[in-house]
């Protein structure tokens, strides 16, 4: 098997969960590449050596641009703040360098249409961390859906919900001030991933966004603290997308409710290792929502455990999603999802800022490039 060496910028919460996929992947999935945890990048030398003793790097990068120009690093995983995603990705996609670049997949449209260009320019292997969507239970509703299990799809409601800054109290932090750092920049982008991909493309949407805390210790807000989203699909279906930070008593509150016209899905992050699945057929007497399991019947389940029941976490979703690019590595073919499906995700996200902007229905299409 075939070793290769993975890069790392960035060694916060989601720098340590990618560097602790990365030295797991390989046992849990056997895969044909078996990452080696080369070199780590932070926002400062001290920091990126912190990191290296902590994670079990080989080195530590005095900056980014060292990481990226390193022989030894073969692949790289961006784990850093938003505005430096399109430097980072243009620098590895020039030297032919695979990039796995967190969500969102960059801080701005036109940032993220840069970074699609660059990596469809150079065919290189691109893939953004929509992690959630990845967990076996909803990957098993996409079966489902395209199974025609539920018939004709009539309503789809997704939520994103969080209570990090629910307290009015809480001072103000980094997450309180620019576009990008507010709830429709750090916690919409899930739920609208989880809209695009069980449903289709978004039509059109009509937004309402708000900062219900407008005033914290340290400083003034000025971004979003909720958002609530109409939407229309592609497919007629119609759809509402709610995202929020303030949502008091939410932890982890990824959730969807899909009606069809022979059954309806529900599932809840909160209870990740769970799907209820109502169908509409046998006496009515007995109908009801059942929640099934997930085991190793589901996709990516059986790596991690022979047990029904018995549950996959937050942790594994990033091994799941560390195996898909390293999949992708291996056959040179790209895996959902890829850079262009995080800047479907940001043209959606601008469509719903102008419709808030401009309290209407507004098309995603006046958002997004046409193509001669």
């Amino acid at each position: 098997m075939a070793e290769i060496g993975i890069g790392i910028v960035g060694g916060g919460y989601m720098g340590k969960a990618h560097a602790v996929a990365m030295a797991s992947v390989a046992t849990v999935f056997d895969t044909p590449l078996r990452p080696r945890l080369e070199m780590i990048a932070a926002s400062s030398a001290e920091s990126a050596e912190r990191y290296r003793k902590s994670f079990g790097f080989n080195r530590a990068a005095p900056d980014w641009q060292a990481l990226v120009e390193d022989p030894k690093v073969e692949a790289v995983v961006i784990a850093s703040p938003q505005d430096t995603h399109r430097p980072i990705a243009e620098a590895a996609i020039a030297l032919g360098k695979p990039v796995l670049c967190e969500k969102p997949l960059a801080d701005s449209l036109e940032d993220s249409r840069a970074m699609v260009a660059a990596a469809e320019a150079e065919g290189v292997v691109n893939m953004v961390g929509f992690n959630y969507i990845r967990t076996p239970a909803s990957q098993f509703v996409r079966h489902l859906l395209a199974e025609g299990t539920i018939g004709d799809v009539t309503w789809f409601r997704c939520e994103h919900t969080e209570d990090f800054l629910s307290d009015p109290a809480t001072p103000f932090n980094w997450r309180c001030t620019g576009q990008a750092n507010g709830n429709m920049g750090d916690l919409a982008p899930h739920p609208i991933n989880a809209a695009l991909a069980m449903m289709g493309p978004i039509a059109k949407v009509c937004a309402d966004l708000e900062t219900v805390h407008l005033d914290r210790t340290g400083g003034t807000v000025d971004n979003d603290d909720h958002a609530q989203i109409m939407c229309r699909f592609s497919s007629g279906v119609m759809g509402h997308i709610y995202s929020s930070r303030i949502a008091t008593g939410r932890k982890m509150g990824y959730a969807y409710e899909i009606t069809g016209t022979k059954g309806a899905i529900r599932f809840d992050q909160e209870d990740q290792n769970a799907v209820w699945l109502y169908l509409a057929e046998g006496p009515e007497a007995t109908r009801g929502f059942r929640k099934i399991l997930t085991g190793p019947a589901h996709p990516d389940y059986l790596p991690f455990c022979q047990g029904p029941g018995h549950g996959t976490g937050y942790q594994d979703q990033i091994i799941i999603e560390a195996k898909d690019f390293l999949t992708a590595i291996h056959t040179g073919k790209a895996l959902w999802p890829t850079f262009r499906d995080g800047l479907e995700v940001a043209e959606v996200i601008e469509a719903i800022h102008a419709s808030a902007a401009r309290g209407g229905w507004v098309p995603v299409s006046e958002f997004q490039e046409t193509t001669a």
